[in-house]
């Protein structure tokens, strides 16, 4: 199988992916298809454009926005439920680790 070939093979693999609403391992299990192929093929064809597989779902970290620049070295930590701890800094790290503990 000529390179051509294997890139429009794995590109109606892909289009098929995509359209099915399948995970990935998902899809090449029920297609029988090689699961580290299938992501090798993925990164090399869809680009971050054309990647809506990403787009809608939850990657468990999430966005962090810069503050405006202070002079000042301390750190806010906010926790989940809008907790947040400030003040810190290298003087009291101790006390964060304390904290962090407790929760």
């Amino acid at each position: 199988m000529t390179m051509q070939q294997r890139t429009h093979y794995w590109q109606q693999q892909l289009d098929a992916w995509l359209d099915s609403g399948l995970s990935g391992a998902a899809f090449c299990k029920q297609y029988e298809l090689t699961y580290h192929q299938f992501t090798y093929w993925r990164g090399k064809l869809l680009t971050a454009d054309a990647a809506p597989y990403q787009s809608d779902k939850s990657t468990g970290f999430v966005q962090v926005t810069p503050m405006p620049h202070t002079t000042t070295s301390e750190l806010t930590l906010t926790l989940p439920g809008g907790i947040a701890i400030t003040g810190l800094h290298a003087d009291n790290v101790d006390v964060l680790g304390a904290i962090l503990r407790q929760l």
